[in-house]
């Protein structure tokens, strides 16, 4: 006989979230509008995400640096860079569980980040 099929409304769903701080980044990287999008289009491309709008950004005036939200059906990629402080701060949230991305090389290559933090939190929904 078949085992019973379990209730949906008991199944736990997971999801993760990476919480990401770069340090030591080029602050004209962390200053640029442009920069800053490329990096969304390269975690967007590798983690295999699906945006369902545009990026929202706000630049900071004078020397400041960027707040960028991008809106996904998976949930969402946001940043703020200090490029005062050489840093910035990533956070990606996904519904349901994803592999490991290489956040560290990215970083390193895209901004010069000299000292990376990951933190994955697994997000669990139900009881």
């Amino acid at each position: 006989p078949s085992s019973p099929r379990p209730d949906r409304a008991s199944a736990v769903m997971t999801g993760c979230e990476w919480v990401i701080e770069a340090r030591g980044c080029r602050p004209e990287c962390l200053a640029s509008q442009s920069t800053l999008e490329e990096l969304f289009r390269r975690l967007v491309e590798g983690m295999h995400l699906n945006p369902v709008a545009e990026a929202v950004w706000y630049q900071f005036p004078g020397p400041g640096g960027l707040t960028g939200m991008l809106l996904l059906s998976e949930s969402h990629l946001a940043c703020h860079t200090f490029p005062e402080h050489r840093s910035i701060c990533l956070n990606v949230f996904c519904c349901r569980p994803r592999p490991e991305y290489d956040f560290k090389t990215v970083l390193r290559e895209h901004l010069g980040a000299a000292d990376i933090t990951v933190r994955r939190l697994e997000r669990e929904y139900g009881a």
